[in-house]
């Protein structure tokens, strides 16, 4: 299982998304930070949050 925590991604927010693979956990967490974070996932940004994800 991998879990990928808001606020690592430097966000005062406590949303946390699980998936069984990295593009599950994208597949969610983009969506999250476009409608709760206003912020628009280019592909550079997105690299750099699958950094992020970890191994639960």
């Amino acid at each position: 299982m991998k879990e990928l925590k808001c606020r690592d991604a430097g966000f005062d927010c406590d949303a946390v998304v699980h998936g069984e693979t990295t593009d599950e956990v994208m597949a969610q967490a983009a969506p999250h930070a476009e409608q709760v974070h206003g912020v628009d996932v280019t592909p550079e940004l997105a690299d750099q949050i699958k950094g992020l994800i970890r191994e639960r």
